[in-house]
């Protein structure tokens, strides 16, 4: 609902003309809201901490509008064609949110009345608007991290930046922790340079570590002055869980959960709109598929939605929303943030969002306001998924959201924002030095770090010394470090930012428009003539070109569905605590909920077969079967962590006895299956759990090398070693990986002391092996129970993993068919077992 128009009088006060604004639209300021307008109005930086769809972006909006209402307050002099200079910057964390940002704050200015200049600006904003801006910014400018940075290079803005009164930045908790995030850190330091009067304000919905979120955002020096705002903690809402007829008693993970299919529309019957969350883009579109083929009547009443389709159909599925238009629309975390469709009344979640604060953000985008409930439907793809949902209810409930952890020192993204600096005005050693260290990331920055990349950016540091292209600093006569060479500064500006996407080329109609991006990866792998689903549709490759697939719409079966990097979201360290207490309930015979109720015939074979672990004991079970000894152990610790731990028992295990394993790992546990009979007792023993030596145990264990070198290729762009190339001339992403790989082999001979090759091993470690929640995780170990049991068959919690490791096998059955007999094979075993147990029955 858009606000009213209000007819204010001539002379009045900032709050006046709100509460006028609130009363003619019916509504009512919040408390949380009021006190956000009083900080602001004495000087203060803050975060505001509340639920989603409960009026955060009115809360730090309508502070700034009053203060320029308070200092103009003779409203007969407002000239709507001279609008004020720049006042306020608001960042965004993705631009596809900028537009729908734009329309809410314009609402606000609209009615107040006020005379300001708002737009906004990102990569999709046409070059016409950019150049202006360049002359003159408007009042209140929304952008992206990115697109800030960038700004950050014309010297001619500086000014500009000095007059500016606030910068607000919403969503903090999704850049938190991030590299876009240390980004943005950097611009806020430099922006507190320039005005150090500027008040710094995030907006912030299901976080865990507040205090660490307020320094990362106002900085260290700041932090002491600035408030969290707390807001509404919780809205109204309801989770459900939509259970499947039949609950598998050995479930397993792959088949999407589209036998739910016709459940999750029933569902949808009852509904205005809604959006359907699925964990990555492939699910997305096989989802929308099979709904589309169970009703038929629905085509044009639902649409797809995530990050790989072209900014027009994206645009195009969000109006849609906004008009009501839309019954459902199948969604990844591109509709996670900020987008306000107050028609969408359920939210459908298929498989397990991985943690409790992703599951009340996504619960969030309906009864997108703040008086309405919020309504989720939990859609399992496996049968111990709903577990994981009981979990998340818990955590929800106790208030325990997950933290996002921070980084620390990128010394990549330092680079780039150092020549950026470099290109906007130039900049003295010392006084920069200063600004990044008032950045929390860069608070310990050493003496000597700061020299390196100084060295780095000037002369290319020790290694690169005898090629020009990568001395791209000078020392001007008068000490400051500036760029005067124009190709480095077209290159850096058309190549800056820190979003790394995977390899990807575009998709686009023989004849016709672009459909979106996929991996080259995938596309190498299909030839002309072979099928692909893509945006929702059946198109068939006619050939590549030029870093384009162009393809032809289709009919029939697709021969494959695009697999995107990045839908690997390891189940959280609190949702695992949860759920280690809800299993030990169970081992108890407390089955509290419907899901948990649901699932009574699934963990109680598992008691029978094993045991079901409290949460102070570590499960091992150890069975024979036809294709060797496997071992099972339980951590419960999220897939990464448990992909590093496998590496490290069996490389600890080969210490004490010579043994090759093939293994498979889930969010729950690790199979490990050898020929002979592994030496588990004598590895315990002799420390296999050991929580002292895991990082070299690790990096002895696996391929590290080329972890790293696969790592270094996205440091590498980011400090500006390897370039994409300019429009209409991008590289093909073998010759950037080729670059990369290069300086990295350049680098380990004759620079081994680099500090980017020293940051690519560290992020293997914290990002691809999460040692640290290893670490943590063998801590808890040595302190619990290890059970080690002898179940007779593959358990319940076991089935999973063993289904994980028959996907790497190749059989004439099909994996669904070959898992069928399995099922069936381990059902009759148990009816069987029953039987015999029976009264009077002949053993």
């Amino acid at each position: 609902m858009r606000p009213t128009p209000v007819r204010h009088p001539v002379h009045q006060t900032g709050l006046q003309r709100v509460n006028d604004f609130f009363a003619t639209s019916n509504w009512k300021p919040f408390a949380f809201q009021r006190e956000c307008w009083r900080a602001y109005a004495v000087g203060s930086s803050g975060l505001v901490h509340s639920a989603t769809g409960t009026g955060k972006t009115l809360a730090v909006w309508l502070g700034p509008l009053m203060s320029w209402i308070n200092a103009n307050r003779d409203a007969a002099l407002w000239n709507p064609r001279q609008p004020p200079p720049a006042k306020v910057i608001w960042l965004t964390p993705l631009r596809a949110l900028a537009n729908d940002t734009e329309n809410a704050l314009r609402a606000a200015i609209g009615g107040l009345g006020i005379p300001w200049r708002l737009e906004s600006r990102t990569g999709d904003s046409k070059q016409s608007l950019k150049t202006r801006q360049l002359r003159s910014l408007p009042t209140a400018l929304v952008t992206t991290p990115e697109s800030m940075s960038l700004m950050l290079t014309h010297e001619s803005l500086l000014e500009s930046f000095r007059g500016l009164e606030a910068v607000i930045v919403d969503e903090w908790h999704e850049l938190l922790g991030t590299k876009r995030g240390v980004q943005t850190e950097l611009v806020l330091a430099r922006l507190r340079r320039l005005n150090p009067a500027i008040r710094i304000w995030g907006l912030s919905a299901t976080l865990g570590n507040l205090d660490d979120a307020l320094v990362s955002l106002v900085g260290a020096n700041d932090s002491k002055s600035a408030i969290i705002v707390r807001g509404a903690k919780k809205k109204r809402m309801k989770i459900t869980s939509i259970l499947p007829p039949v609950i598998e008693r050995f479930p397993w993970s792959g088949h999407i959960g589209t036998l739910m299919v016709p459940h999750v529309a029933s569902e949808l019957d009852h509904v205005r709109s809604s959006l359907i969350f699925a964990n990555t883009r492939s699910q997305t579109e096989i989802w929308y598929q099979q709904l589309l083929q169970h009703r038929k009547d629905w085509a044009g009443q639902i649409a797809l939605h995530h990050g790989s389709l072209d900014n027009r159909v994206r645009s195009w599925v969000e109006q849609g929303l906004r008009d009501g238009k839309l019954r459902a629309v199948v969604c990844t975390s591109s509709l996670d943030l900020g987008v306000d469709f107050t028609t969408v009344d359920l939210v459908v979640q298929i498989g397990s969002p991985k943690g409790a604060a992703r599951l009340l953000q996504r619960a969030g985008r309906s009864g997108h306001q703040p008086d309405a409930e919020s309504r989720l439907a939990f859609v399992p793809t496996h049968a111990l998924e709903l577990v994981e949902l009981a979990a998340a209810r818990d955590a929800i409930a106790d208030g325990d959201l997950e933290s996002r952890p921070l980084l620390s020192k990128p010394l990549d993204v330092l680079t780039q924002h150092a020549v950026t600096i470099a290109i906007g005005g130039g900049f003295d050693s010392q006084e920069l030095l200063d600004e990044v260290r008032s950045a929390r990331a860069y608070e310990n920055l050493s003496n000597n770090e700061w020299q390196w990349v100084l060295d780095f950016i000037v002369r290319g540091g020790s290694s690169l010394t005898a090629y020009p292209e990568f001395h791209r600093v000078e020392i001007a006569t008068d000490g400051r470090y500036v760029v005067s060479n124009k190709r480095t500064i077209r290159q850096h500006r058309m190549n800056i930012g820190t979003i790394v996407s995977d390899a990807a080329i575009q998709v686009r109609y023989l004849k016709g428009g672009a459909l979106g991006t996929v991996e080259e990866s995938f596309i190498a792998r299909l030839n002309p003539g072979e099928r692909f689903l893509f945006g929702g549709r059946i198109v068939e490759l006619v050939f590549v070109r030029d870093n384009v697939a162009y393809v032809r719409r289709s009919k029939g079966n697709p021969d494959a569905v695009p697999r995107w990097l990045g839908g690997r979201m390891p189940l959280s360290s609190e949702l695992s605590a949860a759920l280690r207490l809800r299993l030990e309930e169970a081992s108890q015979g407390v089955f509290r909920g419907p899901e948990m109720t649901a699932l009574r015939p699934l963990l109680e074979l598992q008691n029978r077969w094993s045991v079901l672990p409290k949460h102070d004991e570590l499960l091992i079970e150890r069975i024979k079967t036809r294709e060797g000894h496997q071992i099972f152990v339980y951590p419960f610790a999220g897939r990464l962590a448990h992909e590093g731990l496998a590496a490290l028992l069996a490389m600890r295990m080969a210490r004490v006895q010579p043994i090759t394993f093939a293994m498979a790992c889930n969010d729950y546990g690790i199979v490990m299956q050898s020929h002979e009979e592994a030496p588990l007792e004598a590895a315990i023993d002799a420390g296999l759990f050991d929580s002292e030596t895991v990082v070299g145990d690790i990096l002895a264990s696996l391929n590290a090398t080329e972890m790293s070198k696969r790592q270094f290729r996205q440091i590498a762009r980011i400090a500006g070693l390897i370039h994409q190339g300019m429009p209409g001339d991008r590289k093909p992403s073998k010759h950037l990986q080729a670059s990369s790989n290069l300086f990295f082999d350049v680098f380990r001979e004759y620079d081994p002391d680099n500090l980017l090759l020293a940051q690519s091993h560290r992020e293997v470690l914290e990002q691809q092996l999460e040692t640290s929640r290893l670490e943590q995780t063998l801590r808890r170990i040595e302190r619990h129970l290890i059970v080690t049991t002898f179940p007779p068959k593959i358990t319940p919690l076991g089935f999973p993993l063993w289904v994980d490791k028959l996907r790497e096998r190749v059989s004439s059955e099909t994996l669904a068919d070959r898992i069928r007999k399995l099922q069936a094979e381990l059902e009759r075993y148990d009816a069987l077992e029953i039987k015999k147990s029976m009264p009077g029955s002949s053993k």
